[in-house]
C-alpha cells in the first residue's frame, strides 16, 4: 500500500471471510456518498406497503388486519417513531396526499415527537393535500407553542374540500388544540378568535379561554 492512498483510492483488505473497505477521502468516497444519497432519495412506498399501513386502521367491528411489528416488518426497521417521521417528511417534500394520509396513520400508531413539527405545520398551511384536521389532530397531541401560527391558520380559512363544511370542524378542533397549548401565545390567539363574526369560532375560542382559567 503507498503512502497517499486515502487521497485517490479505496481499499479493500480481506481478513478470513470479512472484507474491510477504506473509502478513504478521494473519489471512492465521492461515488460512494452518490450512491447512498440515490438509495435514500428513493423512499417512495411500495403497494405491499401502503397495503400493510391501510391494515392498520380499525374499522366499526373489525379488527386491524396487520399489527404495528408486522407493518414494521415490511419497512425493513423497528423503529415506528422514526419511520412515521420518514415518510411523512418525504411525502411532504413530494406533495403526495395520499402517502401523507398513509404516513399520519403511521405517526399516530407508533408515536409523535417534536421532530414532526415542521411537517405538521407545513400541512396546516398548504391545499395541495386533504389531511387538515389528522394534521391539527396531531399537533393538539404535542401541544407545542411553536405550532399556535399554524394552529390559527387552520382556523383562518376554509380547503375547498371542506368547503360543505358548515360546523366549521377543522376551526374547532385547531382551537381545542390551541386551548391545550402552553404559553401567552397561545393566550392571545385565543383572544383574538373571541372577537371572530364567526359564532362558531367566537364561542368555541370563549369556551377554551374559559377553561385555561
Amino acid at each position: 500500500m503507498s503512502k497517499g492512498w486515502a487521497g485517490r483510492s479505496a481499499l479493500f483488505k480481506a481478513e478470513g471471510d470479512q472484507v474491510n473497505i477504506g473509502l478513504g477521502g478521494g473519489p471512492a468516497l465521492d461515488i460512494f456518498n452518490d450512491g447512498m444519497t440515490g438509495i435514500q432519495g428513493d423512499r417512495e412506498m411500495t403497494p405491499d406497503q401502503r397495503e400493510a399501513i391501510l391494515g392498520l386502521v380499525i374499522a366499526p367491528g373489525r379488527p386491524p388486519k396487520v399489527t404495528p411489528d408486522e407493518v414494521l416488518g415490511r419497512f425493513g426497521t423497528s423503529d415506528g417513531t422514526g419511520l412515521g417521521l420518514s415518510l411523512l417528511r418525504d411525502a411532504v417534500e413530494r406533495k403526495d396526499g395520499t402517502d401523507v394520509e398513509l404516513a399520519l396513520i403511521v405517526c399516530f400508531t407508533f408515536g409523535l415527537t417534536a421532530e414532526h413539527l415542521h411537517a405538521l405545520m407545513e400541512l396546516c398551511r398548504t391545499d395541495w393535500h386533504q389531511s387538515h384536521e389528522d394534521a391539527v389532530l396531531a399537533l393538539d397531541r404535542l401541544r407545542s407553542p411553536d405550532a399556535v401560527d399554524a394552529l390559527v391558520r387552520a382556523t383562518e380559512w376554509v380547503p375547498d374540500y371542506l368547503d360543505y363544511d358548515e360546523s366549521r370542524a377543522l376551526a374547532a378542533k385547531a382551537i381545542w388544540a390551541l386551548g391545550k397549548t402552553p404559553g401567552t401565545q397561545a393566550d392571545l390567539a385565543l383572544e383574538r378568535l373571541t372577537a371572530s363574526k364567526d359564532t362558531i369560532l367566537r364561542e368555541a375560542a370563549e369556551a377554551q379561554l374559559k377553561r385555561r382559567r
